[in-house]
This record gives C-alpha cells, sequence and structure tokens, in this order.
C-alpha cells in the first residue's frame, strides 16, 4: 500500500529534434549592380570567412562611371579650396553607397585618386559560406545572391513535440539535447520559441532551442535526441500501479484498515515518472493498494461486486 500524498511533481517531455541554422545569423552577398567577377578568393562551399575579407573583385561599368564621377566632384572641391563637400561630391558619394561600397572603400578611393576598374566585394558576418553561386570570370547580374554565410557558433534545433504535451511547454523551460552518435555528451539550453503551428498529419507542434555551439559539434540537419523538463508543481499523487483501467473507469483500492478494501472510482490529471495525478476521489492521507490489485479486483468479481464493475453505481 501508499499513501495518497501531495508533492512537487516534474516530468520529462522527449521528443525528436533537428539541427537548424539560426535564421538571425544568416547573411546574403547580393550585388546591386551587374558586372564580371574579376578574381574570386573565396572559392568553395563550407570556407571559413571573416567580416571584412574580400571575397571577390568586380569589374562593373555602372559601378567604374559612379566611382569616376565622385572623384571628378571631389578634384573641383579641393581645386575651388572648400572646406565642405559640394551637393555634386555628397550625391556622387551616396550613390557609391548604395551601390554597395563601405564607407571605408569611399575612404581608400578618396585617398588613392584613381577610380578602381575591379573593386573588392566584402564579407558582411564572420561564419562559414553555406551556398555559393559564382565562378571566376562568371557575369553576376544585379539582385543576384551570390554567397549565403552562417553564423554556426550557435545554432536552432527544432524538436517535435505531441499535440497533448504542447500545453506544457513554455519559454523558458529547460532543455537537453543528445545527439545518437556522440553519446554521453549532453547539450544544456532552454526554450526559445513555440511556434504557432501544427502540423495536420503528424499531430505534432514545433519547438525550437538555441544551442551555444562554440566547438561545432552540432552541425546543420543533424538529428538530436530532446528533454523537456516541465515543473509541474505541487500535485495530489498516488503511485501509478495503484490505478485500475477498466474502459472509462480508474479505480483504486482504498485500505480501510482491518484487512477491509473498498473500490473508490477516481478521475486522473497528468503522469509524471511513477506518479500519476489524482483529481478527483481521494484525499491526502487515505491509503491505496499498489501492488496484487489485480488479484483483489478478480477476487472483488466473484464475490457479488458485478454491478459495480459492470456499470452500477453501488460499491459493495
Amino acid at each position: 500500500t501508499a499513501a495518497v500524498e501531495r508533492r512537487n511533481v516534474s516530468r520529462q517531455i522527449r521528443a525528436v529534434g533537428q539541427v537548424k541554422v539560426d535564421e538571425t545569423r544568416l547573411s546574403d552577398v547580393n550585388l546591386r549592380m551587374s558586372g564580371w567577377v574579376h578574381r574570386l578568393h573565396v572559392e568553395e562551399t563550407g570556407q571559413r570567412v571573416k567580416r571584412g575579407q574580400v571575397l571577390f573583385t568586380l569589374y562593373s561599368p555602372e559601378l567604374y562611371a559612379a566611382e569616376r564621377e565622385y572623384l571628378t566632384a571631389l578634384k573641383r572641391d579641393r581645386e575651388a579650396r572648400s572646406d565642405q563637400s559640394s551637393e555634386l561630391t555628397r550625391a556622387s558619394e551616396r550613390r557609391l553607397r548604395l551601390l554597395g561600397m563601405s564607407q571605408a572603400q569611399i575612404g581608400t578611393l578618396a585617398r588613392r585618386g584613381e577610380a578602381w576598374e575591379n573593386v573588392p566585394v566584402l564579407a558582411p558576418s564572420t561564419g562559414y559560406v553555406i551556398d555559393k553561386d559564382v565562378v571566376e570570370g562568371g557575369r553576376i547580374e544585379a539582385g543576384t545572391r551570390v554567397y549565403r554565410i552562417a553564423d554556426l557558433s550557435r545554432l536552432w534545433v527544432d524538436a517535435d513535440v505531441y499535440e497533448s504535451d504542447l500545453a506544457q511547454v513554455k519559454k523558458g523551460q529547460p532543455v537537453s539535447v543528445q545527439l545518437p552518435y556522440v553519446p554521453g555528451q549532453r547539450f544544456e539550453g532552454r526554450v526559445d520559441y513555440v511556434y504557432p503551428t501544427l502540423d495536420g498529419v503528424t499531430r505534432t507542434g514545433r519547438v525550437r532551442v538555441a544551442l551555444e555551439n562554440p566547438d561545432l559539434a552540432l552541425r546543420p540537419d543533424m538529428y538530436a535526441d530532446v528533454e523537456l523538463a516541465v515543473d509541474l508543481g505541487e500535485r495530489l499523487v498516488i503511485p501509478n500501479s495503484a490505478v485500475i483501467y477498466t474502459g472509462p473507469r480508474r479505480l483504486v483500492f482504498v485500505d480501510l484498515g482491518e484487512g477491509k478494501l473498498r473500490p473508490q472510482e477516481i478521475q486522473v490529471g497528468v503522469r509524471a515518472g511513477d506518479y500519476v495525478e489524482v483529481t478527483q476521489g481521494l484525499e491526502p492521507g487515505d491509503v491505496v493498494v499498489t501492488s496484487g490489485n489485480f488479484l483483489i479486483a478478480a477476487e472483488s468479481r466473484i464475490r457479488s461486486a458485478t454491478e459495480y464493475w459492470g456499470g452500477g453505481h453501488g460499491a459493495h
């Protein structure tokens, strides 16, 4: 037997997850003008690049003409010995920025005093090239994405949680992630986001976990085992083994003392490990049978409890 008691309980929700690139740490390299690739410096997918690193040099007639226009306006300002840039110079500089040149490159151009035919195109962020659509000598049209760069130092894990468990998943809950092919190593994180949609086929919802990945042990598209810890607070519970399932009914045997037992119908709530919550039918301090209750149930059926077990309302 065991006493009915209130205790702080928790449970683990297990799910299958897949490692994804953190969408907030993606950068695209798009050109705002057409041109030809003169020399390719980053030639391979998967190559690591740093912010400001030269990806390739580009010859663009439009950009070359804008450079010359800026230098001409700058020269006129100097000849006029004006302390302030003219409207034409400011407009030319703005055009260079709109075409993709950085302020540092414009400053170098002004000091150099000569237009670049082949302008360096720089990496916008530090990370790894996960998509490349450019070759040396190729022509690139304006608006084409030539590189996609991902910072893999932090990744997302999208876990599929069953519909019945979704109500217990909240942002900020602790999560443990383990890779099947790296036994013994666990990654600790927290629920970062619960997606507002449900998969109608699998009846699962997605939960996002953000994990730090400094040593690149996690890689995009890996599968992972995810455990979410759910703190259920204080609940009235009994051991799972005390409950007898008879169709729609949930029954326990209450120990009345002196060898007497009484079948009691109860309502159950959530399961938490070896315990189950009781929402109706028992009070703290009641004692219920936890072992041999199926033998007791069989004996009580034989001894004129047919009405109760069969759907009647009286207990005998």
